[in-house]
């Protein structure tokens, strides 16, 4: 048997809601797409979808649509800005948000099919840190936390990591700063986080940098569209390329960790 194809399977989460999971997730994909990968966005905030939204892409089916066994994954994916594709979750379906974690299991057991054609998988969580948020991120490879400066967002962010950590042992987490004035604010947030976790847990934070305050985003986002499209010269966008390049520079696991196998099995233990 071939060996099966490596898929980076990144978990972009934070705790708290309106820190930019979203934006930071498919500007993120553009970027990655830029450099010739396959990228694949799953949009896994269950019951309230956004990512359709902040694109402006009406989606004929979702996942309820494959959980209910009226499609097949294939048929829900729809191409979003850049080459990138995106699984559209559902909006207001509160079973959805309530998978036990053998639903969750065979939802994300159809990425298995599309493996030969995914490069990165970018799993955008919903906030919190409700059972789903915590079976995305155990199936994911790598965990990327988007935190702003503001004590809400850093105690959320801290919540998670410190539920990460002590329920299921996850010891490393890579952090950005969304929001930033620059890089020096960025750091001095990086580095208020890194005194807690340094404090009380066994954790490995990795700062992966800024996506600077720019009031592109909040143009792009009225215009529903991805900030790296719309401005791509904007701050932002120059910030969100070099934080793909440093994704793409994230090693790639030699064991099955690393396949989209690896992520069904995680969810199913989950």
């Amino acid at each position: 048997m071939s060996r099966p194809h490596p898929v980076q399977v990144i978990a972009v989460s934070g705790g708290k809601g309106g820190v930019g999971k979203s934006n930071v997730s498919v500007n993120m994909g553009i970027a990655l797409a830029e450099k010739g990968k396959r990228v694949v966005i799953l949009d896994a905030d269950l019951g309230l979808a956004n990512i359709d939204v902040l694109l402006g892409i009406k989606a004929k089916r979702n996942l309820q649509d494959v959980l209910n066994g009226d499609c097949d994954l294939r048929d829900v994916l729809v191409n979003g800005p850049g080459g990138i594709k995106i699984v559209p979750a559902s909006s207001g379906t509160q079973h959805m948000t309530q998978l036990s974690p053998m639903e969750h299991a065979g939802l994300i057991n159809a990425f298995s099919d599309l493996g030969d054609q995914i490069d990165v998988l970018i799993v955008d969580t919903a906030a919190g840190i409700s059972e789903s948020v915590v079976s995305f991120l155990r199936a994911s490879q790598e965990i990327l936390l988007v935190v702003c400066d503001e004590p809400t967002s850093i105690t959320d962010c801290y919540a998670l990591i410190k539920l990460m950590n002590r329920d299921y042992g996850t010891n490393r987490f890579r952090i950005l700063a969304n929001q930033a004035r620059n890089d020096q604010e960025g750091r001095v947030l990086f580095d208020k986080l890194t005194r807690v976790t340094e404090r009380f847990l066994d954790v490995a934070l990795q700062y992966v940098g800024i996506v600077p305050y720019d009031e592109a985003v909040k143009q792009a986002v009225q215009r529903q569209k991805a900030f790296l499209d719309a401005y791509p010269r904007a701050r932002a966008s120059a910030a969100i390329r070099a934080l793909a390049s440093k994704v793409d520079n994230w090693p790639l696991p030699t064991t099955p960790r690393g396949h989209l196998e690896f992520f069904v099995e995680r969810l199913i233990e989950a």
